[in-house]
């Protein structure tokens, strides 16, 4: 018997959520094959199994949350006809069998899906969303050819009785009470939180256990501006690939890191670790919300490799083919919300890391030049900090540097 657990993911990452079962009970699989899909708030990960055998128990329901270690299935021996399905996580509204020597006492009143003689094989995710929306059970038709309704069926289905449409008031667990649109209302339209759950989490959790500080500063981008300008048609014609900002602020990231290394540090246990390395997150948009993927090494390479590895990343996160090698280890991490519109933000920093850049839009704006009041291109950038590792001089230093270093690109090279 093989039990399969939730392995170690990154050193950031301690849960997830299964997202699929790609094997069912009573299955075949063989060792190495992929059996279920968990989905993290930085990538989706697949886990295989170790050994070859049936798949005899499923512990843990797609939707459910689980936690790196936690056993979520078990795997035995053998080549016989497949056992009958079962749900092995009883739902927690499941009613206890009668017995009939016991007297009979008050019961109350059954709940929605038990309209029937003949009850219905459902995940106990797909009930309780069943119950939010006042839907029988017995009336949905599965896509699974098992006749196991999961969530996905549930959420298909039309809409509730018109004793449902009704929108009450909501009593929240500490806080006033809240006024909800009906679930099956046409007002409202239910998506499922999934990754963007985890993510907000994620940050909240960054945001309750640092002194996170943010300090401001903009940058003249006139310069770099007209470097790109100069030297894109001989950059692609040389890399296949264009020179974008993103490599210059790496580059002046890298170099301002070297000078002021607690930006570059983090907080283990009671112990400061200051990072020697340069791994530096720069974090991608996709459908499913923000992740950061990792540029290795990035002191050591010069702005074509840069450009293709950010390229590469950017690609694999889009297409959701990034592992989680392409996550784990970052030191520093550079966000850009330019791309969106985004004037000024403060970002949240990344996992155990102890900075990170925010970047935004590039806007031509009144500026004093020498005395006179010229229109320049102008970024606004955003430090966010751990101001338990780094202080004010180290916060406003390393922000300097970065915008020394862009306004005059050309000294990027001496730091390189």
């Amino acid at each position: 018997m093989a039990e399969i657990k939730v392995p170690e993911l990154a050193e950031s990452i301690t849960e997830g959520t299964i997202a699929q079962w790609v094997k069912k009970v009573g299955d075949r699989v063989e060792k190495g094959e992929f059996i279920v899909e968990l989905e993290t708030d930085k990538v989706n990960a697949e886990i295989i199994s170790e050994e070859a055998g049936i798949l005899t128990q499923v512990l843990a329901e797609e939707g459910d949350t689980v936690l790196v270690g936690q056993v979520i299935a078990v795997v035995e021996a053998g080549e016989g006809a497949a056992p009958a399905p079962q749900a092995v996580a009883q739902p927690a509204e499941a009613p206890a069998p009668v017995i009939a020597a016991q007297p009979a006492t008050p019961v109350a009143a059954p709940v929605v899906e038990e309209t029937s003689n003949d009850r219905v094989v459902a995940s106990p995710a797909a009930r309780k969303l069943a119950r939010e929306k006042g839907i029988d059970l017995n009336a949905i038709s599965p896509v699974d050819p098992q006749g196991r309704v999961r969530v996905q069926d549930v959420a298909a289905h039309g809409t509730a009785p018109v004793a449902a449409q009704v929108a009450a008031p909501v009593a929240t667990t500490n806080g006033p009470v809240v006024f909800t649109p009906a679930a099956q209302s046409d007002r409202v339209t239910i998506e499922k939180m999934s990754r963007r759950q985890t993510i907000a989490k994620r940050l909240l959790e960054v945001k309750q256990s640092t002194a996170m500080l943010t300090t401001f500063n903009e940058i003249d981008m006139t310069n770099i501006m007209a470097l790109r300008k100069r030297k894109q048609e001989e950059f692609v014609k040389s890399n296949d690939i264009k020179l974008g900002f993103m490599s210059f602020f790496t580059k002046a990231v890298v170099a301002a890191l070297k000078k002021y290394p607690y930006v570059n540090a983090q907080i283990v246990g009671d112990e400061i670790h200051l990072n020697n390395f340069f791994d530096i997150g720069i974090a991608v948009s996709t459908e499913e919300g923000l992740v950061v993927p990792v540029v290795r090494d990035a002191n050591s390479k010069n702005f074509a490799e840069i450009e293709k590895d950010i390229a590469n990343l950017a690609k694999k996160a889009r297409d959701k083919k990034l592992g989680l090698n392409d996550m784990a280890g970052g030191s520093f991490t550079i966000t850009n919300g330019g791309v969106f519109g985004s004037l000024m933000s403060t970002p949240i920093m990344n996992g155990t890391q102890a900075g990170i850049l925010g970047m935004h839009s590039i806007v031509n704006r009144p500026v004093a030049v020498n005395g006179e009041v010229q229109i320049r291109p102008m970024m606004y950038v955003a430090l966010s900090y751990d101001h338990r590792i780094i202080d004010g001089k180290d916060s406003v230093g390393f922000l300097k540097t970065v915008k020394e270093l862009i306004e005059n690109p050309e000294d990027l090279l001496l730091n390189s």
